[in-house]
């Protein structure tokens, strides 16, 4: 699996059409508020051209890309960090997933009703956002209660988290989210990803538009505007249109279609590429007569870490990696010709993985 990426945002806004967009998933959709109660979740094929030219230079049985899940997540409303609504199931599935992907209606359309009865796209970010943020908040204040009298009785660790609860309150407490706040010991960021805090999941806001020659509307340029502040990401769709997209089979005919529109790419590429830089990961590859297969492991991990993805056995029994990179496969054509080339190395514990390696593991167990 990739990463888990979870859509979320009021009702109305479009949410459960991309998601079917996405996924093909069939999801229900519907101009009414919860038509989403229960979240569906969708698995998709990350799509990676390195893939079809590694196929085509290594032959194998088979082919596995990797993969990224979405989640549709429930509407949110006013009051969801009090039970409004749906809220703290909502919520709940929130904490499950990698990243947030935060549908933002930037479209006039007065046949589909607005929950608050205007198309504001910054008022719609606040509610959600506040929403995350008092739950986070109601969450940490009783942390800390528990936490303090450790602290005062000299408890280095419990120090350390008091300094780390009390910077993340006083952020929150300002209107900031819990991911604009950074701290420098590793005691410090370990604690502080254990707090599982929604507003600690890095965020792409996803602009939901009705014209693809509207793509910079005003709405599309608050969102802009909103996310360059909290340096999060920003991907402008026309849902209906990827629903139409990704109900063409043909890979020509969907591409023609997409130049059509003045499109490089579908919404879904997009969103994976944007994600993959959200949450710093890379892919590498293992090749060989039965499977060709992608994997994908956070940037700068190392050789141990990317042979635990496939198998905890292989991190555990870890002696050494055989690795070139796909760079050379392509220059050279074949996994032969690349090791007389020299281009095949041996890598051992330290070594940190990089994005189109392919690998192959020695380990004893």
């Amino acid at each position: 699996m990739g990463f888990t990426c979870g859509l979320v945002g009021l009702p109305n806004v479009g949410k459960s059409t991309i998601f079917n967009a996405l996924t093909s998933a069939g999801a229900e959709s519907g101009n009414y508020a919860f038509t989403t109660i229960d979240p569906n979740v969708g698995v998709v094929d990350v799509p990676d051209p390195r893939m079809e030219t590694i196929v085509q230079l290594v032959p194998a049985k088979k082919r596995v890309p990797t993969t990224m899940q979405f989640v549709d997540i429930a509407g949110l409303v006013k009051g969801a960090s009090k039970g409004e609504g749906l809220g703290n199931q909502f919520l709940g599935n929130i904490r499950e997933v990698d990243a947030i992907a935060h549908v933002v209606r930037c479209f006039d359309d007065d046949n589909i009703p607005h929950v608050q009865n205007r198309v504001d796209a910054n008022s719609d970010i606040e509610v959600i956002n506040t929403e995350l943020m008092i739950a986070d908040m109601e969450g940490l204040e009783k942390r800390k209660l528990k936490i303090d009298k450790l602290a005062r009785s000299g408890d280095k660790d419990a120090r350390v988290q008091i300094e780390v609860l009390t910077a993340v309150l006083e952020a929150l407490n300002q209107g900031r989210p819990a991911r604009t706040v950074s701290f420098d010991t590793p005691a410090e960021q370990k604690f502080l990803k254990s707090l599982n805090l929604l507003t600690a999941k890095p965020v792409l806001y996803v602009c939901n538009i009705a014209d693809p020659e509207q793509n910079e509307n005003n709405h599309v340029q608050a969102v802009r505007r909103h996310a360059q502040d909290e340096g999060a990401g920003v991907v402008v769709l026309v849902g209906k249109i990827e629903n139409e997209i990704m109900e063409i089979d043909d890979p020509e005919e969907r591409q023609a279609f997409l130049e059509e529109l003045g499109l490089h790419e579908t919404g879904l590429d997009r969103m994976i590429h944007e994600g993959y830089r959200l949450l710093d990961l890379c892919t590498f590859f293992t090749v060989g007569e039965k499977e060709n297969r992608a994997w994908t492991i956070l940037k700068n991990s190392k050789a141990p870490q990317a042979a635990g993805k496939i198998h905890t056995d292989f991190e555990k029994g870890f002696i050494r990696a055989e690795v070139y990179h796909f760079d050379d496969l392509v220059k050279y054509k074949s996994e032969h010709a690349v090791k007389e080339a020299g281009k095949l190395r041996l890598e051992g514990k330290d070594y940190v993985v990089k994005d189109g390696d392919i690998m192959h593991f020695r380990f004893n167990v």
